[in-house]
């Protein structure tokens, strides 16, 4: 056996009880990121849950890299670690995409982003995004062919049946 053998000097490979500590503060750290990748792994992962894990993860990073009770080397891998995270997290900042989910999705609205601390002109922004993609791509009907699809008193009524409808979920987003 190998443990039995004493000539093997694998002593030399023990961890000693800093290490061992060292060890079980990576592995405290290292959870919140398991955790999250099991959230993700479970479903489709769309903007609306991404980004308030990325926001709870950072936030926990944050948190973390000043408690005096890890090591300054897991102090240093967690500023390292928020480093990268922010990285991907601030060009979130500049997608339309991104600001439409949060503002669309049933939950965030608009008070994501002031929960965030966005500034108002930032808040203010993300709502025109959505209110000027409607218009872009959903307020007008120039492109349907009414011969085809509707005569033309039914794509009136369908365009402002749609209007309403987007307007009453839009600022019933809002309303928090």
């Amino acid at each position: 056996m190998i443990y039995a053998d004493k000539n093997m000097d694998l002593r030399n490979y023990e961890l000693s009880e800093k290490e061992w500590k060292l060890a079980q503060q990576l592995h405290d750290v290292l959870k919140i990121l398991e955790d999250a990748t099991l959230f993700f792994s479970q479903s489709t992962p769309n903007f609306a849950t991404v980004i308030p894990a990325m926001d709870m993860i950072d936030r926990k990073l944050s948190t973390d890299s000043i408690t005096c009770t890890y090591e300054p080397a897991i102090q240093a891998s967690f500023g390292l670690a928020k480093k990268t995270l922010n990285h991907y997290y601030n060009m979130t900042d500049w997608s339309e995409v991104y600001r439409i989910a949060m503002v669309l999705h049933h939950h965030h609205k608009l008070s994501y982003f002031k929960e965030a601390r966005w500034r108002a002109e930032c808040i203010n922004a993300a709502e025109n995004i959505v209110h000027e993609e409607f218009e872009c791509s959903y307020a007008t009907t120039d492109d349907i062919d009414i011969d085809y699809a509707m005569d033309e008193n039914e794509v009136h009524e369908t365009s402002i049946v749609c209007l309403v409808l987007f307007h009453f979920i839009v600022f019933s987003l809002f309303i928090d």
